[in-house]
């Protein structure tokens, strides 16, 4: 069995890690950590656990976790991360980390976006724990970026399609919805109840921290620079993302190729599932699960290409790639403990 602890475990992907780790078949999860809850059950925080997991809040402390984990996820604030992740290493534990902090790998790209990095020395070595992508170098790994949710559901959407050289890149624009849970469990005005309730808002349009990382995992399948326009949105439901992805079409590229491309790209991907073009998917059919879904369609009339990627902001988009991840670094299929069935009524 695989001993494993959560490092900030009271938010809503340390939820769903505990969810789905207390029924993992091949995990001990051993410790669970909060600096604000410390010494409280878990079950008096989320009622959902009586009877499912019954542990105590630790203090987050590298110590603790060390002592009693093979491997840590450290779902922390970004720069709260950076505190943890590197006194773990040194104690032989993996780390898959699921902040933003070891997900660049300019730390000058890092500091424009976020803050001053206090261990760029780790980004040339933590690998981008998208599997689709870097499967072997997950398993390799002593440390994994968990990606953003956002751009997991953009990355998925433009990958073949970059890779086969089928669109122009420069033409990229991404349009993705959330709900509300991709905020946090953090209380503050823009996601109350009120505030959120039938409206529909655009935010950080132009300036969302998640555009570098989706352009370096796309210009590494480009083989040049890709500068992509991405608006995100905030919709009034509790989780799960859509993203509408555009790009213009290269004069030879037809929608065969297009077919061929997302066929042979995810051939080997079991949490890919392809809807093809006669049909467009939605959140609620990959609620709860680890799965992306892909559509897409070609609007002739434009040379214009648009996919519709669907995801689970907390599950795919956090949490469950996280233990993917997991398994992976543990030489376990990668589908343990995540094969299941989404929660669509």
């Amino acid at each position: 069995m695989l001993r494993v602890a959560i490092a900030g475990a009271s938010g809503y992907t340390g939820f769903e890690l505990v969810r789905i780790l207390s029924h993992h078949p091949q995990v001990d999860l051993t410790t669970i950590t909060s600096r604000q809850q410390a010494g409280q059950r878990l079950d008096q925080i989320y009622p959902a656990f009586k009877g499912h997991c019954e542990l105590t809040f630790a203090n987050t402390d590298p110590e603790i976790l060390a002592a009693n984990a093979d491997l840590v996820f450290t779902a922390l604030p970004h720069q709260a991360a950076m505190d943890i992740v590197p006194e773990l290493l040194k104690r032989n534990v993996k780390v898959v980390d699921l902040s933003a902090d070891y997900r660049l790998k300019d730390s000058k790209v890092y500091e424009a976006w976020y803050q001053p990095h206090k261990t760029p020395e780790l980004l040339s070595e933590a690998v981008y724990g998208l599997p689709e992508l870097h499967r072997e170098q997950i398993r390799a790994a002593r440390l994994v970026a968990n990606p953003g949710c956002y751009p997991t559901s953009v990355i998925l959407a433009a990958a073949p399609l970059l890779d086969k050289g089928l669109i122009e890149h420069r033409s990229l624009i991404a349009d993705s919805k959330s709900g509300v849970t991709g905020a946090g469990r953090g209380v503050s005005l823009s996601v109350h109840f009120c505030e959120v309730s039938d409206s529909f808002k655009a935010y950080k349009v132009a300036e969302h921290r998640h555009t570098p990382e989706m352009e370096q995992e796309l210009t590494h399948l480009a083989g040049e620079a890709v500068c992509l326009t991405f608006t995100p949105h905030l919709v009034p439901m509790s989780r799960g993302i859509l993203s509408t992805v555009y790009a213009t079409l290269r004069e030879e590229t037809t929608a065969d190729h297009i077919d061929k491309a997302f066929a042979a790209f995810y051939r080997e991907a079991p949490f890919v599932r392809l809807c093809g073009r006669g049909e467009l998917p939605t959140t609620l059919q990959v609620r709860g699960s680890n799965y992306c879904d892909l559509g897409w369609r070609v609007d002739e009339r434009n040379r214009r290409l648009i996919v519709v990627s669907v995801i689970d902001n907390l599950t795919r988009g956090a949490s469950g790639q996280a233990v993917c991840n997991m398994n992976l670094m543990s030489d376990m299929a990668e589908e343990l403990g995540l094969n299941y069935a989404p929660w669509q009524p």
